[in-house]
């Protein structure tokens, strides 16, 4: 039987509980959960306390194998035309997903001058350059303060605080400020947040997911067809599901169609190449679409970055590597809406009187 772990809820930015896993599989229950189930990776948070914004960084130690797919029409990114399988750079260091839209890229700065000082990053004469890709969420207008936004501090703290324990989730670095459900304006949305998920097989192999939930729509259980989260109904007690909206031609889509994104990283312990990791990570959009209604559309900057750490010396078709990827994608998208916590404005999934779906 396979294993699937999950990460931790938070409360608070240093808070953090532990999760109950699977006791088929017999696992530890004090075992690292989500992205840090992945030998050699640790995750660090930074969240701003002036308004719900911050970042997330993915630490891969001496570097991993990297690949990227943006599917979204509106993405934020950095340096995602270095992973191109043919061009020279082979590895990553970092990865980093932010709140701030644009602005918040200037977080990867950060993390960059914390790899330097710890030596890690791409030799070249007199020094090191590290690799650090990033991606965005659209938060600024949250609390009327635009001006408040991830840094390159902000990238510095997270890139230290980083650890190989259990990862906090919900309202926490680059979760702080997502929310969903703005089909039909701010006003009927909802709390997104940030969740993560593993998988591991018999033999070792490990499949894991981080995700920043930002959406234009609906987060969905695949299981059920549920929805968990997303648009609500005018009395703001129920979800409308955007699934029917649309069907239904009203109401039409916001007039300003933008703060949405779904970002984040897959990683597993496989040998694999960049151009491998790249299919990856374009399979592992197939948990975006089957647990977010609609994705990928013209105003999200849907991105997932793939890692590879090449510690498992099993071998496993890429297609199955692929597939997990996004088993693990959908899970920890649910956990990211499950995990939230309400601000104003923005109730999270947990809050909700009744979750049921009435007439748009």
């Amino acid at each position: 039987m396979r294993s699937l772990c999950f990460g931790a809820l938070r409360f608070g930015v240093c808070a953090v509980s532990l999760c109950a896993v699977g006791s088929e599989a017999g696992e530890d229950a004090e075992a690292p959960r989500g992205l840090t189930a992945v030998e050699g990776l640790s995750v660090g948070h930074h969240t701003l306390a002036e308004k719900p914004t911050g970042c997330t960084v993915i630490l891969t130690g001496k570097g991993a194998v990297a690949g990227v797919d943006v599917r979204g029409g509106a993405p934020g990114t950095r340096e995602t035309d270095l992973l191109d399988p043919s061009t020279l750079v082979q590895s990553v260091h970092a990865i980093v997903l932010s709140g701030g839209s644009a602005y918040g890229l200037d977080a990867a700065g950060g993390v960059m001058r914390f790899l330097e000082e710890a030596g890690i990053g791409y030799p070249v004469s007199g020094g090191v350059v590290p690799i650090v890709p990033a991606a965005i969420i659209f938060d600024l207008p949250l609390n009327d303060m635009f001006g408040v936004r991830p840094t390159a501090d902000c990238g510095y703290r997270a890139a230290r605080d980083a650890t190989t324990g259990l990862i906090a989730e919900g309202n926490v670095g680059a979760g702080a400020g997502a929310t969903l459900g703005k089909m039909a304006g701010t006003a009927r949305a909802m709390k997104g947040g940030l969740g993560t998920a593993s998988l591991t097989l018999p033999g070792g192999l490990t499949i894991a997911a981080l995700v920043v939930v930002n959406a234009w729509g609906d987060v969905i259980d695949p299981a059920t067809g549920k929805v968990i989260a997303g648009v609500r109904t005018l009395d703001g007690k129920g979800l409308a599901d955007a699934r029917r909206l649309l069907r239904s031609g009203t109401p039409r889509t916001a007039s300003r169609p933008d703060g949405n994104s779904v970002v984040g990283v897959v990683a597993t312990n496989a040998q694999l190449t960049q151009a491998e990791a790249r299919k990856v990570a374009q399979m592992a959009h197939d948990g975006y679409a089957r647990a977010i209604a609609p994705v990928h559309t013209p105003f999200d900057g849907d991105t997932i970055f793939a890692l590879a750490t090449g510690r498992h010396s099993g071998s496993q078709p890429l297609g199955v590597i692929g597939a997990l990827a996004a088993d693990v994608m959908a899970e920890a998208i649910l956990r990211a809406v499950r995990q939230a916590e309400s601000i104003p404005g923005y109730p999270a999934a947990k809050d909700l009187e009744s979750n049921h779906t009435e007439s748009p």
